[in-house]
Parts: C-alpha cells; structure tokens; sequence
C-alpha cells in the first residue's frame, strides 16, 4: 500500500509539475493580447503532444478568433487523441462575436483540456467545463489559477460589476507632492520611471485627468514606444468645461479620442464608461481627481513612483477629506515594491475598513 501511494503521489507530482509549466507557456501566449482584447479577456492556448508544444494561439482582439481555435487551426491537421491542450480561461459556450470555442475544441476531437481558471462571465462560468466534460473531453481546471486569474484582473472586475477596473498612478515626491517649484521642470521622478509609468497606457482603454492637469503639463496622454499598442481613449474632467484650445489632447491626431465631462460625479462617470465597454480606466491626476477617488473607494489599483526629494510643494497627491481613524484608513494588499533608476515604484491594491477593494 505504502509503495502504490508514493508512486500515485509521485506521478501527481509529476504530472503537476507538466501542467503548470505548459500553463506557464500558455500565460505567455496570454500576455500577448493585454491591452488589445477588451471588452474581451486575454486568453492564451498551447496543444502538447509528447511533452512538446506543437502550436501556440491567443485571442489577438475583440471578434477575432479566441485562442482555443487559433491554437488548433494553427496545428493544421488531426489532433491527436494522446494530446492535451492548455488554456488560461475556461472555453467560452455561447455566442457572441465569434462561436462557442466548446464547440470547436469538441469538433477538433480534443479528449484532454487543461484549464487555468473558470470565466466570471455568468453566461460561461462552468458551463463551458460541464458541456466539455459531457462530449467526453478530460478537463483538469485550477492550474495555475490566481496568475490566470489575476492576468484579467480588469475583465474580471467588469464584467460582474458593470464597472471599469479603476488604476491610480502618479510620480510624487518622499513628502507627498506631485509637484516641483514653479521655476523648476515639471518632473520629479526620473526618464527610466516616466517610461516605465507611460507603458500603463497600453494596457487600459482609458485614461483619465482633471482639467487642471490639462492646464498645467498640457500631457499627451498617448502611448509611445510600442509597437502595436492601442491608443486608450483619453477623459477630461473639467468645472467649467474650458480648455485651452490649443491644448495637445484637444488638437493632436487622437483628438477624436478625447472626451471632456463637464461637472460629473466621479462614480456616475464610472457607471456610464463601464455601460459603454470600458473595461478600465487610468486616473494620472491631479492631486484632486485622485483625492475623489480615493475617498469614494473607486480605486482597485495603485502604482506610485516615488522620487528621493522633498519638494514642500501645494499639490498633495492624495489629500482628500481623510480617514477617521489609522484603523479606518484604506490599507495596501499584496504590495510589490520596484527600484526603476534612483526612483521607487510600489505597486498594490487598497483594502478598506469594510474589506472591499
């Protein structure tokens, strides 16, 4: 008894360790789509056949072909009944802009299907894995499942709320300011950091600012230096609703990407976005469109890169009304911390008193 346990369990072992780093494999295929699929996930697949990766897929944008049928169309000819294939995200079941991939996955003649994690998405979630299951296919499901899961952090937060995945980020000083004095140049933090900042841009659909921001720095709000990166859409948020004309955002190639919100509450704003397919959203500033939605509780995510200097500067970055208390005040989960030049990024995810993020 004692030698057939430990031969299952090394075999478990084994086969573990296969899944996961062919899962590995498909989450690289993933990452290619981040920033170019929405409203639709990232979704990575690989066929195995002999512990050998014999094609690769991932969902390249919105009604293109999902990564399950880009994976198996690429292979080119009958699939194999000893093969396995990896995806990150549960096969979808119904239709929508393209077909069901269960479908395919059951015409291609797949009999093993490793999934990472199940699609929130309540018109899928579970039913793909139950359909599969019942034409006969092996599924295993869970491999890797937080990375698979977190890889569609701002999907995830979407598509059962309705509500844009809200990121927060800002370049501020060891005392909290966000700006240099008058006479000096606009950034704190170095060349390497605002590069490593703009590449957020890519990845979300929109970006949001006040209209002081505008006034101010007249940023672009574009993304640059990569290849292939969608343009988000850039939001204004504006009292008065006046620019300066000649403002960048309002005059450059992308200007019909640019949309001003003239006195909107934060929170309906979000609604609104959300309803019309915007799956996540940037906020760059001011100190007082961070600050409203830090106290409203509409952040899921903040990168700060923090400069090593004391400014004494009037802009706070997050100033806000304040918690009531150091028990009350919103806390930092699974924070990462990144050295980028002389500068220090530190990434994490605001827990409040009442345990929503």
């Amino acid at each position: 008894m004692r030698l057939r346990l430990a031969g299952d369990m090394s075999g478990q072992m084994v086969r573990g360790n296969r899944d996961e780093r062919f899962m590995r494999a498909a989450l690289r295929e993933a990452r290619r789509g981040l920033g170019l699929t929405s409203p639709n996930p990232a979704v990575g697949a690989v066929l195995v056949i002999k512990n050998k990766i014999v094609s690769r897929g991932h969902h390249e944008q919105a009604g293109s072909a999902h990564a399950e049928v880009e994976c198996l169309t690429g292979f080119g000819r009958k699939i194999p009944a000893a093969s396995t294939l990896y995806v990150t995200l549960e096969p979808c079941s119904t239709i929508g802009r393209t077909g069901p991939c269960t479908n395919a996955i059951i015409n291609a003649g797949v009999k093993n299907l490793v999934v990472g994690a199940i699609d929130p998405n309540p018109k899928h979630a579970g039913r793909g894995i139950e359909q599969l299951k019942k034409a006969g296919v092996n599924v295993r499901v869970g491999i890797l499942s937080e990375e698979c899961t977190e890889l569609n952090e701002r999907y995830n937060k979407w598509i059962q709320t309705g509500l844009p995945f809200v990121i927060a980020k800002c370049g501020m000083s060891l005392d909290g300011r966000l700006t240099a004095p008058p006479s000096e140049s606009q950034w704190l933090t170095s060349p390497a950091a605002r590069r490593h900042a703009r590449q957020l841009r890519a990845g979300v659909d929109a970006v949001l600012v006040g209209a002081q921001t505008i006034r101010s720095d007249d940023p672009g709000l574009t993304v640059r230096g990569q290849s292939g990166a969608r343009q988000p859409r850039r939001i204004i948020l504006s009292r008065s609703g006046k620019l300066p004309r000649a403002a960048r955002v309002l005059t450059d190639r992308f200007a019909e990407r640019t949309t001003v919100y003239r006195d909107v509450d934060l929170r309906d704003l979000l609604r609104e976005l959300g309803a019309n397919e915007i799956t996540s959203i940037l906020i760059e500033g001011g100190g007082d469109v961070l600050s409203q939605a830090l106290d409203q509780r509409l952040i899921d995510k903040i990168h700060v890169y923090t400069a090593p200097v004391f400014t004494g500067g009037a802009t706070m970055a997050f100033a806000g009304s304040g918690a009531d208390s150091t028990q009350t005040a919103a806390r930092l989960s699974r924070v990462r911390f990144e050295r980028i030049a002389d500068d220090i990024c530190f990434v994490g995810y605001p827990i409040h008193e009442s345990g929503s993020v």
